[in-house]
C-alpha cells in the first residue's frame, strides 16, 4: 500500500528572496537565539526553516525515513499575499515554478498545490491556468487574505474559476486575526496549537453559513489540521442556527450536513478521540493523511492512530482517498 501525505510544505529559495526583499512589515526571516532561521509573521517566529522545506533531495531522505511515497507540497502561511500586485504575481510565479522543478526532479514522488495572488483576480485566474499547466493538482489558500475573509466578493472571479475546474483546495490557516494584539511571541507554539485551529475553524463557518457551499458545488474544500475545532462544535453549530432570528443565512442544509457532506480533511490530529470524532463526522472517506513535515510533526503516531481504526479504513486514508481526489 503506497502512503500519500497530502499536507506538506516546501518554501523554495526564489520565495525566500522575495519575502526578505517584500515582506515587510508584517513577514521577514530572522536568526533567533537557538541559532535557527525562522519565518516571522505578525512579530512573531512561526516555524523554522529546515532544510528539508527548501532542499528536493533532503526532502526525499526525509520521507524515505517516514514511510511517505508521494507529497503532495504546498507553500505554507503567508504564501504569497504580501507587497502589493507585482510582488504577489511575481512571487507566485516563482514559487510555483520551484515546486513545478522538483516535480520534474522527482515525478514518482512529488505533487503540488499551486499559489495564486488572490487579492488580484484576474492575474489570479492566469496564474491558476499556468500552474495547472506546469502540473499543478489542486488550489492552495490561506484561510484569510490579509483583512479579508475568503467569502469577500474581490474573490469570486478565482472562486469560479477553481470550481470550473472542480479543483481540490487546501485551506490552511494563517496567522489568526489579532495577532499582534494576542502576542503570540510570548508562547511561540500557541499560534500554531491554537491560534491555527481557530483560524481555519472561523474561515469555513463562514463559508458554510455565508452560502459558499451553495454556490461552488464541484470544488473540493479539504480543512486542515483535522478541520481545527469543527467537528468538536460540529452540534453546538446547529443549536445556534435553528434559534437565530436576526441573520438570515442563505443555506439549504443545517451547518453540520455541510461539515459531514462537503469538506474533506486531513488526519493531522494526535488523539485517537479526535480522529474517531472527525470519522464520526465526515466518514472516513472524507479523510486522507498529511504531517505538516517539516514542521513539527510526529509521522508514527500519526501512523498508529490511524491503524487504531478499522483495518478496512487505513488505505483509504493513507492512499486512496487522495487517489481518487487528485487523479493520481
Amino acid at each position: 500500500m503506497s502512503v500519500i501525505d497530502i499536507h506538506t510544505h516546501m518554501f523554495g529559495y526564489a520565495w525566500l528572496d522575495m519575502l526578505n526583499k517584500h515582506g515587510a512589515p508584517n513577514y521577514a526571516s530572522a536568526s533567533m537565539e537557538d541559532g535557527r532561521d525562522y519565518l516571522m509573521e505578525m512579530g512573531s517566529p512561526a516555524c523554522a526553516f529546515e532544510d528539508e522545506a527548501f532542499d528536493y533531495d533532503k526532502r526525499i531522505k526525509m520521507m524515505d525515513n517516514s514511510g511517505i511515497d508521494l507529497a503532495i507540497v504546498s507553500l505554507t502561511s503567508p504564501n504569497v499575499q504580501w507587497g502589493g500586485e507585482k510582488i504577489s504575481c511575481e512571487t507566485a510565479k516563482l514559487a510555483n515554478n520551484e515546486m513545478a522543478a522538483g516535480q520534474t526532479a522527482y515525478p514518482d514522488r512529488i505533487r503540488w498545490f499551486a499559489s495564486l495572488p488572490w487579492e488580484y483576480p484576474d492575474a489570479a485566474v492566469l496564474e491558476l491556468e499556468r500552474a495547472l499547466s506546469i502540473g499543478a493538482v489542486g488550489v492552495f489558500a490561506t484561510a484569510h487574505i490579509n483583512e479579508r475573509d475568503l467569502i469577500d466578493p474581490l474573490f469570486l472571479p478565482v472562486w469560479r474559476a477553481i470550481d470550473e475546474k472542480k479543483l481540490p483546495v487546501l485551506l490552511h490557516p494563517t496567522a489568526p486575526y489579532g495577532s499582534k494584539q494576542i502576542n503570540f511571541s510570548k508562547e511561540r507554539i500557541l499560534m500554531p496549537v491554537a491560534g491555527f485551529m481557530f483560524d481555519t475553524t472561523l474561515a469555513l463557518s463562514r463559508m458554510l453559513l455565508n452560502g459558499f457551499f451553495e454556490r461552488f458545488t464541484s470544488l473540493k474544500i479539504i480543512a486542515s489540521h483535522g478541520g481545527g475545532f469543527l467537528p468538536f462544535i460540529h452540534g453546538r453549530i446547529d443549536v445556534f442556527f435553528n434559534e437565530e432570528t436576526l441573520v438570515k443565512m442563505p443555506v439549504t442544509m443545517k451547518p453540520s450536513e455541510y461539515l459531514e457532506e462537503r469538506i474533506f480533511y486531513d488526519a493531522i490530529v494526535y488523539d485517537k478521540g479526535a480522529l474517531d470524532l472527525l470519522i464520526q463526522v465526515a466518514g472516513p472517506e472524507k479523510v486522507m493523511f498529511g504531517t505538516d513535515q517539516p514542521m513539527p510533526n510526529d509521522v508514527p503516531k500519526l501512523k498508529d492512530i490511524i491503524e487504531s481504526r478499522p483495518a478496512n479504513e487505513h488505505e483509504p486514508i493513507l492512499s486512496s482517498n487522495a487517489q481518487r481526489m487528485f487523479n493520481l
